[in-house]
């Protein structure tokens, strides 16, 4: 009898769809990936007021979901914390059929938080939040994923890394060119140096704490933006900054240079060691992707 192994991965958004291309890369299932994408598109632009459903969002749920199939997607209406607070349709359950093992995803808001209350063996979510939550500080930064995995205190979670997606932004020092001494390089050693606001988002700062080290921002003063202007205003008003990019394109227009890629932010594989078996580490190797295709690999 083929063994099913839990996996939890999130409801909605980019990692969910990073989660979904390596199944079709790896297991095969590129309709299904497909169907379930593109339903959570359509129902993000419906939120956000861009498109307008023939059918109310009660149909339109019954016609996605089948519980007859368990092969076949599910979904679930939740409330979206926006103004308003509108309802929203996010993925919530599927088996999918690889083999030696069958894997069932299940939707949940916080997978991280589900494998540390040992929920699941396996999950997926974002890396910021393993060094936002469980990754402790010290006075040297982290750069790569040996050093996440090294700094996590094993008496405060049995949750680790196992590698990215490759679904790749980066967190990014940026600065004004004024701010920069004539031939300098933006990067660590600029900031361990620097005394002076370094603008980030309020939700990163434990994390910017955690990948440049303590003694990198002894002198600094975090500032961060303010509602509504964008963070890269903010940063060229503040002079230094770290900010999420992919291009630096946006970071350009507002005259800010580009110094050193600090950490990758990507969606990544974990698992909880007390509760992985082998059914288990047969599906890591299924959701496991090449290391030439993630910035994250142990």
């Amino acid at each position: 009898m083929t063994a099913t192994v839990r996996v939890a991965v999130p409801r909605k958004g980019r990692p969910l769809e990073a989660v979904l291309e390596r199944l079709a890369t790896n297991v095969g299932v590129d309709d299904l990936a497909d169907e379930i994408s593109s339903t959570l598109r359509y129902e993000k632009s419906v939120t956000k007021g861009r498109s307008e459903p023939d059918r109310d969002v009660y149909e339109r749920l019954a016609d996605y979901s089948d519980l007859t199939d368990p092969l076949r997607p599910e979904f679930s209406l939740l409330r979206d914390d926006r103004d308003g607070m509108p309802r929203r349709i996010v993925f919530d359950s599927v088996e999918v059929d690889a083999g030696d093992v069958r894997l069932h995803l299940v939707g949940r808001e916080e997978p991280f938080r589900a494998l540390r209350t040992h929920e699941f063996a396996l999950g997926f979510d974002s890396a910021d939040l393993v060094l936002e939550e469980v990754v402790s500080l010290d006075t040297d930064g982290i750069a790569n994923l040996a050093d996440v995995n090294a700094r996590i205190d094993p008496m405060e979670s049995d949750v680790r890394v196992v590698s990215g997606l490759g679904d790749t932004v980066y967190h990014t020092l940026m600065a004004t060119p004024e701010t920069l001494p004539p031939k300098a390089d933006l990067d660590r050693d600029f900031v361990r140096d620097y005394q002076g606001p370094l603008c980030i988002s309020p939700r990163y700062e434990r994390l910017v704490e955690a990948v440049l080290g303590t003694d990198a921002i002894e002198h600094v003063d975090f500032v961060y933006p303010d509602e509504p202007a964008e963070e890269e205003a903010a940063i060229a008003d503040a002079g230094l900054g770290v900010y999420l990019t992919v291009t630096g394109s946006t970071a350009r227009e507002h005259g800010l240079v580009l110094g050193d890629h600090l950490f990758p932010s990507e969606t990544v594989l974990l698992e909880n060691r007390t509760e992985v078996d082998r059914h288990a580490d047969a599906a890591k190797d299924l959701l496991s992707v090449p290391t030439d295709e993630t910035q994250l690999v142990v």
